[in-house]
């Protein structure tokens, strides 16, 4: 059966462009504006959804995606919440995918059987888990999969030929390239280098290769997409978010314009990419 993750990059394809992926963090800042949010990214451009679960050792992340953690828990954000969002989306949203992205200590206390099968019901397409390695499939990858899941794996610079196997073996959806080495949200990506490395897992793989970390900007997004599958952008997100909120720390009538208008920029970045390099 093709997921809606598979369905979408197949669109894609068929488009002649690259898709854009954009994170936010469920129950960022507050259960509704999160919601809001979640409901306007694919009117703004959005193709694929990565949607965080809250973590308070959120280890692979930069500051502003810790920050929106934060923000999320301190709202009374909790997985459960996070699977209803997911289903309260899917009532107005049927094609829309969704990646859950998150650590595996909050799935680990759920329980693994029952969040696939909660997350299944609730309309979520994939999972990514930064910190459980391949050879830890059995925990989370390969249930997942049974449950009709797709498991995204990460890639980062570091990943070379011998390891790339090894990374593959179980990934379905598409290859998520980390591209730069270090935590969210911190430097820029070396354009040129992020495209020999997309070339090189493709040689591995014929899924679609989504490249994140890093991509703040319209200009950026374009570059990227011009030689990869899709564009991934979520500090900038959630940096939009917190710029938004008041002095409280509260939501504003700027929060869900200021993402949604962020997101069109990008979007118009992502598709001007390969237009641009064909003239």
């Amino acid at each position: 059966m093709t997921s809606r993750i598979d369905a979408r990059f197949a669109a894609l394809k068929q488009q002649g462009r690259a898709g854009l992926v954009t994170f936010v963090t469920a129950g960022d800042p507050d259960p509704e504006t999160s919601l809001e949010i979640l409901k306007a990214l694919p009117g703004a451009g959005a193709d694929v959804v990565e949607l965080g679960m809250p973590f308070s050792d959120p280890m692979a992340d930069g500051p502003a995606i810790q920050a929106s953690s934060q923000r999320a828990l301190r709202a009374g954000q909790t997985l459960k919440k996070t699977l209803a969002l997911v289903r309260t989306f899917r009532a107005g949203d049927d094609v829309t995918p969704i990646v859950l992205m998150g650590y595996y200590n909050p799935i680990y206390i759920y329980g693994v059987p029952r969040f696939l099968a909660d997350a299944k019901v609730a309309g979520v397409d994939g999972l990514i888990a930064v910190d459980l390695p391949p050879e830890e499939d059995d925990e989370l990858c390969v249930p997942a999969l049974n449950a009709g899941l797709n498991f995204i794996r990460l890639a980062t610079p570091t990943t070379d030929d011998r390891r790339l196997p090894a990374v593959l073996a179980n990934t379905s959806g598409f290859v998520y390239y980390v591209s730069i080495t270090g935590i969210t949200g911190m430097a820029a990506p070396d354009t040129r280098r992020v495209v020999d490395a997309v070339k090189r897992i493709k040689r591995h793989t014929s899924l679609p290769v989504a490249v994140g970390f890093g991509v703040k900007t319209a200009a950026h997004a374009r570059a990227i997409a011009a030689g990869a599958d899709g564009v991934v952008v979520g500090s900038a997100l959630v940096e939009a978010i917190r710029e938004s909120l008041d002095q409280a720390g509260k939501a504003s009538e700027r929060t869900v314009p200021a993402v949604t208008a962020l997101v069109a920029a990008l979007a118009a970045g992502v598709r001007g990419a390969r237009q641009q390099a064909a003239e």
